[in-house]
């Protein structure tokens, strides 16, 4: 015992002879502060698992049309690189019969459904049929402009405006291009109808003569993508609960010249065309394959593959006239410049008019889930 009292005593000598003077009372005047000790960062929770469910139980499945599903999923399922989806894919297209009950038969099988944390948003696009002319007039007096020879790729993906001597800068925005004369147009459209084909991408374009043209995207500005709806709600343009693209179309049409250019200058982005033969067949997304109406979406591609099979489950629409919900199953085909997130999704409902009006009311609540093979 005495040994431990003595050891004891020792050390508390130690442990006070190493202690700074002012350890633990006011530092004496003279002496350094103490140094602040570095902050902590607070330990972040690991991310939860995905919540993997059986593809009968996914809201609104028994309602879906599963053949249909199928058929599309076939279609197309070819762009996936994954390879257990590209062993479901070989055995989807190895399936001889596809009458009712197999595409849903095949799906409970070979899948399993992964919910994606959160809510997102799901909006729609479409393919328009436009009018165009050869030449400018009052009412068609928007040129739609071929990719400039001037516009390049910097390291890192910039788009750039290539100067004499080497130099470039980054490329103008919509105000400044629509700004500059342009020589040899590829055709004449309206201002609000050439907008609206610019936010969608692709489209095709009727003369007066009769002949169809399809207009394919080619390039864009590099500039960011920003909405008008929002902008037009904010000052009393529309209503609140009618910003959907029938509503700003027409607005715009209605307003055209300097108040509709001013609205359309909000968005800088501004797409640049090339002119092809209108083969009668869909539209082709990024993953180079035409799009299936109602069966298509576009994604952010930080966060999904080209190819992927997903769920979507959304409903809570913020427009008025719109459908109440939208649950079905939807392959990524696709992009676009404002579509950012996991839980985003984009989905491409077809050609023409009706489809216009349908996918401009599309803005609603999304709950998306990946579905993935089976271990």
């Amino acid at each position: 015992m005495r040994w431990g009292v003595l050891a004891a005593a020792l050390a508390a000598l130690s442990v006070a002879a190493c202690a700074t003077p002012y350890e633990h009372g006011p530092i004496p005047p003279g002496y350094p502060p103490l140094p602040t000790p570095a902050p902590q960062p607070a330990p972040q929770p690991a991310p939860a698992p995905p919540r993997v469910v059986e593809v009968s139980e996914l809201p609104g499945w028994a309602a879906e049309d599963h053949d249909a599903a199928f058929a599309a999923w076939r279609a197309t399922c070819h762009a996936a690189r994954d390879p257990a989806m590209a062993e479901l894919c070989r055995r989807a297209k190895a399936v001889r019969e596809t009458g009712p009950g197999v595409g849903r038969a095949f799906f409970e099988a070979f899948f399993q459904a992964e919910r994606l944390a959160g809510d997102g948003v799901l909006t729609a696009y479409f393919a328009p049929i436009y009018e165009a002319r050869r030449a400018p007039d009052a009412e068609f007096s928007a040129p739609v402009r071929p990719k400039p020879a001037d516009l390049a790729l910097a390291d890192g993906g910039a788009v750039v405006r290539t100067l004499p001597g080497g130099m470039t800068e980054p490329y103008p925005d919509r105000a400044a291009i629509e700004a500059t004369p342009i020589d040899a147009p590829l055709a004449w459209m309206r201002p609000e109808e050439l907008f609206f084909l610019q936010v969608q991408g692709s489209g095709t374009l009727v003369f007066d003569d009769g002949q169809r043209i399809k207009a394919l995207y080619a390039a864009n500005n590099g500039r960011p993508f920003m909405g008008v709806a929002n902008p037009m709600r904010d000052r009393g343009l529309l209503a609140r609960d009618n910003t959907s693209g029938d509503a700003i179309r027409q607005w715009l049409a209605a307003h055209r010249g300097p108040e509709a250019d001013e609205i359309m200058r909000l968005n800088p982005r501004y797409a640049f065309f090339r002119l092809a033969p209108d083969d009668g067949k869909p539209p082709v997304g990024a993953a180079n394959i035409p799009l299936p109406a109602g069966r298509a979406v576009a994604v952010d591609p930080g966060f999904h593959a080209m190819g992927e099979l997903l769920w979507v489950d959304a409903e809570a629409p913020l427009l008025a006239g719109a459908f109440p919900a939208y649950r079905r199953l939807a392959t990524a085909l696709d992009t676009g410049g404002a579509i950012k997130g996991e839980v985003r999704a984009d989905l491409y409902l077809g050609e023409g008019s009706a489809a216009g009006a349908e996918a401009g009311r599309v803005r609603h609540t999304l709950r998306l889930y990946r579905l993935v093979p089976r271990p």
